[in-house]
């Protein structure tokens, strides 16, 4: 009896360490798996970089097959040039024929690269209708990766922790197990530090944010740009060479004089209103010095003289005149409206609502047909 009382607690020890053999040896091979295929991904192995995470992914509204995979394959060697990972902990379950890997990633902030991605695609999209005069631009997959590829080789991002769960799933082989990853969207998301859906939020950037990246690519124009782009052309109702004339001396006033704040937006559902403090050229001081100039050549004996074409033509060379000489300046309160297409912020017929906020009173040409002032 007595052998016996101490017999029961050693044949529970054996069975125990037994059990926990069995399990150690398992959580072993899939610590083995994990370490060989994430340890690729550290060293850049393209064929593994695409059983986990296909160039269209990232992307998915591109269904376009593409030729030229160089600033692809670059775009994933400078993502992953950073990577890391930590195994925390594994589970096998009781019949072994799965479990799970605990891992804490480290990877560039991809929050970070993503916004930086949306101010440049939207950009882009601005300089592009007014080189273009057209707002119907849209990018191909290679331009997309190309953005990738330019913010990733110029900017330092931060690296950040991120802590996810790998699935595996055994095929048994004789009396063996052989472990492989499930691969599947949360895990290639989590791989690239959940960039797949940064990428599609329409919000990564705010309604503030947004209108600051409208503003400051007008700010980066070429005045031909700017001009194409806040429709200057609607002050010409026709090919006259003073009209002509006139819009580009406008559009050199705005370009400058233009300086922007952005306040506050107000945001409701897909609306939102963001308010700006604009400072452009003055255009009620323009009109003043121009009226009172138009006003002392009227009343001239040469007004007489000159005749209906003359006084037109007159007209127009005066109004040149006090646009060029212009050196004031007004800062107006203007409240810019956006839609949120699903995608992101979009400012609705950008170019028109900033060309009407620019030009103020000066949206359309002051002078008037003389064409009938015989008197």
């Amino acid at each position: 009896m007595k052998s016996a009382k101490y017999l029961l607690p050693l044949l529970l020890l054996f069975s125990t360490l037994f059990l926990c053999g069995c399990t150690s040896k398992e959580e072993k091979k899939i610590d083995e798996v994990v370490k060989r295929e994430l340890d690729l991904l550290k060293n850049l192995d393209s064929d593994t970089t695409q059983k986990y995470i296909s160039y269209q992914e990232l992307f998915p509204e591109e269904a376009e097959d593409t030729t030229d995979t160089s600033d692809i394959e670059e775009v994933f060697s400078l993502f992953f040039q950073d990577f890391d990972y930590k195994i925390l902990d594994v589970h096998v379950d009781k019949d072994k024929e799965s479990a799970t890997a605990d891992l804490r990633l480290f990877t560039l902030d991809a929050h970070a690269l993503a916004e930086d991605f949306s101010k440049a695609q939207l950009k882009q999209e601005i300089s592009l209708a007014a080189a273009d005069q057209s707002d119907d631009q849209t990018f191909s997959l290679e331009d997309r990766y190309r953005i990738l590829r330019e913010l990733l080789s110029t900017n330092d991002y931060q690296t950040v922790e991120r802590n996810c769960t790998i699935t595996l799933t055994a095929t048994k082989e004789d009396t063996e197990n052989n472990w492989e990853i499930r691969r599947n969207n949360t895990l290639e998301n989590d791989l690239v530090g959940g960039l797949m859906n940064y990428l599609t939020d329409p919000d990564i950037l705010s309604p503030e944010d947004t209108l600051t990246v409208y503003f400051d690519t007008l700010k980066d124009m070429s005045t031909e740009e700017l001009g194409n782009y806040l429709n200057a052309d609607s002050i010409v109702s026709s090919g006259d060479s003073e009209k002509i004339q006139l819009a580009d001396a406008l559009v050199d006033q705005v370009h400058s004089s233009f300086d922007y704040s952005v306040g506050e937006a107000t945001v409701s559902g897909y609306h939102a209103t963001v308010s700006a403090s604009i400072t452009t050229f003055d255009s009620d001081a323009i009109l003043k010095n121009y009226n009172k100039d138009l006003d002392t050549y009227l009343s001239s004996v040469d007004a007489v003289i000159d005749g209906a074409q003359k006084r037109y033509e007159k007209s127009y060379s005066m109004l040149l005149d006090v646009i060029d000489k212009n050196t004031a300046t007004k800062t107006v309160e203007t409240a810019f409206p956006l839609l949120n297409d699903g995608a992101s912020w979009k400012l609705e017929d950008a170019g028109t609502v900033f060309g009407q906020a620019l030009f103020g009173g000066l949206s359309s040409s002051p002078v008037e047909d003389a064409a009938d002032s015989d008197n």
